[in-house]
């Protein structure tokens, strides 16, 4: 295993990514979304997280499952943005108790793949490698890090977004809206998995829902995407 290079404070914020091994897809229909959405928030816990779910079928909503009250849970760290994609997630995290960010992701990947490989009768590593992570430091990074991880859904209809040859933002900026299996509707005032993600923060630095579709379409129209991926990217290590 890879040497760490990045070390996890308490309240620390870190970006965490990866992917399917080989780049295969990991999300091949709405019921896997939904159970990763079931993991991000379950597993979200100091107490032990049960994996025999992934025994059951995920026949009931997020939102049927995600009822336990403040007291009961006490999240190891808050989820400040993510997003879905067919073969890759995204996180924004910040660490809450010491070995918060390790044992959050352990927990979802190995929950998730266990799911997967049940459900697919297949066997084996599910992800490329153990999740990459950089911690947030730069301003660049708070400004253009959100933005990135929301914009990740573009790639599926809009491409050309990462070469600054977008020319229907406003439609983008929809197809983001209605993009579900990410944060940025809860972020825009659209009701989706609020319970997943603690907004707090982010919202202090891009003001209302409004503000932040604002600056979302603002990004859209004008920053370089080439750099804003650098930036999202860099110094990402192995875990």
């Amino acid at each position: 295993m890879p040497v760490r290079k990045i070390t996890f404070e308490e309240d620390g914020i870190y970006h965490v990514y990866n992917r399917g091994v080989e780049k295969r897809t990991i999300f091949l229909d709405n019921r896997d979304y939904f159970r990763a959405i079931h993991d991000l928030y379950e597993f979200n816990d100091e107490r032990p997280a049960t994996l025999l779910y992934y025994k059951k079928p995920f026949l009931e909503s997020y939102e049927t499952r995600s009822h336990r009250t403040a007291w009961e849970r006490k999240p190891i760290v808050e989820i400040l943005a993510f997003v879905l994609m067919p073969n890759h997630y995204h996180l924004l995290l910040r660490q809450l108790k010491d070995g918060g960010v390790t044992e959050f992701m352990q927990r979802f990947g190995v929950g998730y793949a266990m799911y997967f490989n049940q459900r697919y009768q297949r066997t084996g590593r599910l992800f490329e490698a153990p999740f990459k992570a950089v911690r947030i430091e730069r301003e660049a990074h708070f400004l253009h890090l959100p933005f990135y991880i929301h914009a990740n859904p573009l790639d599926l209809k809009f491409p050309e977004w990462r070469e600054r040859r977008l020319r229907k933002p406003h439609s983008a900026l929809q197809y983001l809206k209605s993009y579900r299996w990410s944060s940025f509707p809860d972020y825009v005032g659209i009701k989706n998995f609020p319970s997943v993600t603690t907004r707090s923060f982010l919202t202090q630095v891009f003001g209302t829902p409004k503000s932040f579709g604002e600056m979302t379409l603002s990004l859209l129209k004008e920053v370089d995407f080439v750099a804003v991926e650098k930036v999202a990217l860099e110094s990402l290590d192995s875990a």
